[in-house]
């Protein structure tokens, strides 16, 4: 029963029922079943250049840092100082997992990025920008420099933040312990930094980048999202992770307003944010994702979620927090889970609109596990990694399931090289 909801997914062109299924949406958010596998970049790619082109979605944002990402949206949209390719900006990316965004995958989209903003007036130009709450003491810096050299008279609200923060040397471990332990914290002083961010008339160019007052701005925000993340995230509950969702799509939102009425954007992130948290356990635990806030805030009707999942193949990942990257083998999903389910339905890459078929579709919303493998994975624990039971076609709108995957291809695997592997069919 469930075919009537699939089609073939080989080419570019056989996302047209995606196409019309996203129709006028205004939101368009991209899942992956992992953090480290090339198929899923590529057809979000695939897809992204297809928004961008026939749709005119503005930008893309992802799940990311901020200034490391800002790097990004500097370069596509040729601004002074920005970088003399995408290699070299993606491979200055350090924070742990470097992969997630320092790979041959990603500088073959940013490389398009530019191309088409070089061909497109300034207005139209797309953008890149990261969602996430990890980079307080990257965004602090960010925001110090910006106000050195255009308002000094600021400077002081910064340099306070920096002073509390000075005794944990940069270590949010150790910053994290210490609230938990003490009834104290750096809040108040990252917060009297944004406002005094909000209440400055700030310059609006540097090294000629139209969007620097948002962005030393925005810096604020994450300063102020970090903090209260690292200071929550000891407690082990949901907390943590409700703060670092809501920061996304308060993101989110701040970029829908910057770039104006009726504004289109396509968001890059982990099934687990993507997924309609609702359709999971998440729910009953108290956890929300962004998924569930944009259909909340911003109407259903005008979102289309898409998730991705595959049946087997190689994947990027850490044994622990921190660790080298691996390349380690997916191993057959179990055959009552979702991927177990499509492998023996469809059995090849499959493009999955739940809405084409009502009958096809209740029987989607029963729950099963589905694949969710983050930057920590061990495929010799003697399980098959993590599956969240999951009723499918309430928690996507349409789903990518792909047979068999491949590893990503990260910028910084020995032997240093600044030239792609032999493997790399992805193009500019």
């Amino acid at each position: 029963m469930i075919q009537t909801v699939g089609s073939p997914l080989q080419v570019q062109a056989d996302l047209d029922p995606l196409m019309e299924e996203i129709g006028d949406a205004h939101l368009v958010l991209l899942g992956e079943a992992t953090h480290g596998t090339s198929e899923y970049y590529l057809w979000r790619k695939r897809l992204s250049q297809r928004l961008i082109q026939e749709k005119g979605f503005s930008f893309i944002a992802v799940e990311g840092d901020w200034p490391d990402c800002y790097k990004v949206n500097r370069y596509i949209k040729g601004y002074e100082n920005a970088g003399e390719n995408a290699y070299h900006i993606l491979h200055a990316f350090k924070r742990w997992p470097t992969w997630m965004w320092a790979n041959w995958e990603v500088v073959a989209l940013v490389e398009w990025l530019r191309q088409y903003n070089d061909q497109a007036p300034e207005p139209d130009q797309v953008g890149f920008y990261g969602l996430d709450v990890y980079s307080l003491w990257e965004s602090l810096s960010e925001v110090t420099r910006y106000l050195t050299m255009y308002e000094p008279d600021a400077l002081h609200t910064a340099y306070q933040a920096y002073q509390c923060f000075q005794p944990y040397d940069e270590d949010v471990q150790s910053y994290a312990r210490a609230t938990r332990l003490i009834p104290t914290s750096c809040e108040s002083e990252v917060v009297d930094l944004l406002v005094a961010m909000q209440r400055k008339g700030l310059a609006t160019l540097y090294d000629g980048d139209r969007e620097a007052q948002f962005n030393a701005q925005q810096n604020a925000h994450v300063a102020v999202g970090a903090e209260r993340y690292y200071r929550t995230m000891v407690r082990g509950d949901a907390e943590s992770w409700n703060v670092r969702d809501h920061h996304m799509v308060d993101t989110l939102e701040r970029l829908l307003n910057y770039y104006g009425d009726n504004t289109k954007a396509i968001i890059w992130a982990h099934n687990t944010h993507i997924g309609d948290a609702r359709a999971t356990p998440m729910a009953q635990a108290g956890i929300v994702n962004v998924g569930q806030l944009v259909r909340e805030r911003l109407g259903k009707e005008g979102v289309v979620l898409v998730g991705s999942g595959s049946y087997e193949g190689h994947v990027i990942a850490g044994r622990y927090w921190d660790a080298d990257m691996e390349e380690m083998p997916i191993v057959e999903a179990a055959g009552e889970s979702w991927e177990g389910v499509l492998h023996e339905t469809f059995g090849e890459d499959t493009l999955l609109i739940f809405s084409k078929d009502a009958q096809a579709r209740e029987l989607l919303e029963q729950v099963r596990g589905h694949r969710a493998i983050g930057v920590v994975y061990d495929p010799y624990s003697g399980r098959r990694g993590g599956f969240v039971p999951t009723a499918l076609s309430r928690r996507y709108d349409a789903f990518l399931y792909l047979q068999e995957t491949e590893a990503l291809h990260p910028l910084h695997l020995q032997p240093e090289t600044t030239q792609p592997p032999e493997t790399y069919p992805w193009g500019v």
